[in-house]
């Protein structure tokens, strides 16, 4: 049996909306695979009383069959409507025939492939939501979509009848290392925290990629048979994402490959020049759209660098680019001999360090600092000989500056003279570059800890372990 998992600030949005004594209206956006059709019908399956899905690339008219289609199962007598108005129409006038007194709960999926060009789709739902749904103190209706620049543009800040309408929105977004973890552990697959992390680094928090693990395989058997197989569900799925999320999708893939063969992030110029994507506009659109639907983020380095910096941030798409794009459907058994091969080992330890940025609230709470007002970012300092590079800073309100230090091993991890010597070199070069007056503490993030040694015992002031990573917030 399914169980909701995680979702809790979600779940508590929609469950208000139930209790409200006025009409709701709901938007709910994320990419595809990500649950929003399931939390709609988990929350709301006693309540449901309408649910209509668009259909990707389909006409006028075929949707509009399969919305009659869907009010005939209500209704017998529907009639079959030839425009949106009038289908929205017959929508309400099933509403009016009913006697239930409680919130009910219309739910329209997919959205976006409902407004096709001159259908008058968005037009006709701005109508019946002001003229009707407006009126009716016990309806909820809830909107979702999988491309989060249409629902942010076109309902989230419409300029028309929709402004300023809607009610709550939700922004679903992928499940963090401890919703995985629970999600794996109710499918009864049984990992290591380890494992799960390596799941993560080829996969991310993607619930619908998370279900199609077994129980009883391990890791390299999982991606094997996910990513590797002629069939692997993960092996065409890149295309499939982009294709369905986005029109000129091959303008957003170029972007996502440019942006894998850097960690650290490039600027808006360079991806001009690496993406060969025209200048103006159509670049503008296209970081806006990958950056809405969560596969890149933008942001700025900690002091001294004004341009901004775009990094990816979808760990499926680092993973296929890296290593499933151009591998031959495989034997059983490539992925263990795979992942114990250097490039792996190195590529591991820049994904660990992405994973630790996105969970800097769990290493906050790890710190003991949850209720410290701070900011966090990276820094890097190209005017000294050397250079210097820190992936994660956490700048706190009390006085204090954590720089931390990410390391991926099978093992603890040993710090030597000569990396205890690179870290005082670099938190020097941080204070005299920034002026900080704050406290510097340098802080290892590992998976199995710190060997405790003089160099340890000198350089390190906070120690945690991926443990910190799955703490539930």
């Amino acid at each position: 049996m399914r169980k909701l998992i995680g979702r809790k600030t979600e779940k508590t949005i929609l469950l208000d909306a139930l209790k409200s004594h006025r009409a709701e209206l709901v938007v709910i956006y994320g990419r595809r695979r990500i649950g929003k059709t399931y939390l709609v019908r988990e929350v709301f399956k006693k309540n449901i009383a309408f649910e209509f899905s668009g259909i990707f690339k389909a006409s006028l008219k075929d949707n509009l069959t399969k919305f009659h289609l869907t009010l005939l199962d209500k209704e017998p007598n529907a009639k079959k409507p030839t425009n949106w108005i009038e289908a929205f129409h017959e929508l309400g006038k099933v509403f009016d025939k009913s006697r239930i007194k409680s919130k009910q709960v219309i739910f329209i999926d997919e959205f976006p492939w409902l407004d096709t060009r001159k259908s008058g789709f968005l037009s006709a739902f701005d109508n019946f939501w002001n003229s009707y749904a407006t009126k009716k103190d016990n309806l909820v209706v809830v909107v979702c979509g999988s491309s989060a620049s249409y629902m942010i543009k076109k309902i989230i800040n419409n300029k028309g009848g929709l402004h300023n309408r809607l009610t709550q929105r939700i922004q679903l977004l992928p499940f963090n290392l401890n919703e995985t973890r629970q999600l794996l552990k109710h499918n009864k697959v049984k990992l290591s925290l380890y494992d799960i992390i390596k799941i993560y680094m080829a996969m991310g928090g993607v619930p619908h990629y998370l279900e199609k693990i077994r129980s009883g395989e391990s890791v390299a058997q999982a991606l094997d048979r996910l990513c590797f197989n002629k069939d692997g569900f993960l092996r065409t799925e890149f295309n499939n994402v982009f294709a369905s999320l986005f029109e000129q999708h091959e303008n957003h893939e170029s972007i996502i490959r440019a942006l894998a063969n850097v960690r650290k992030g490039l600027t808006r110029n360079v991806i001009l020049s690496k993406s060969k994507i025209p200048s103006g506009g159509t670049l503008t659109k296209t970081l806006t759209e990958l950056e809405q639907s969560g596969f890149i983020e933008k942001y700025t380095p900690y002091q001294g660098v004004k341009d901004s910096l775009y990094r990816l941030t979808d760990e499926y798409s680092l993973f296929y680019i890296k290593f499933i794009e151009g591998t031959k459907a495989s034997v059983k058994g490539y992925w263990l001999k795979k992942q114990g091969q250097k490039s792996y080992i190195i590529w591991s330890g820049f994904s660990f360090e992405t994973i630790c940025i996105k969970h800097v609230e769990q290493i906050k709470e790890g710190l003991k600092i949850g209720g410290v007002g701070t900011t966090s970012g990276s820094w890097i300092e190209k005017n000294t000989e050397n250079g210097a590079q820190i992936d994660l800073l956490i700048d706190r309100d009390d006085n204090v500056i954590n720089l931390c230090e990410m390391k991926f091993y099978t093992t603890t991890y040993t710090l030597n003279k000569k990396y205890a010597n690179a870290i005082a070199q670099k938190v020097n070069t941080f204070a005299n570059s920034t002026k900080t007056k704050k406290n510097i503490f340098v802080t290892f993030i590992t998976t199995y800890g710190l060997v405790q040694n003089p160099y340890s015992n000198q350089y390190v002031q906070n120690e945690l372990t991926m443990e910190h990573l799955f703490i539930e917030l």
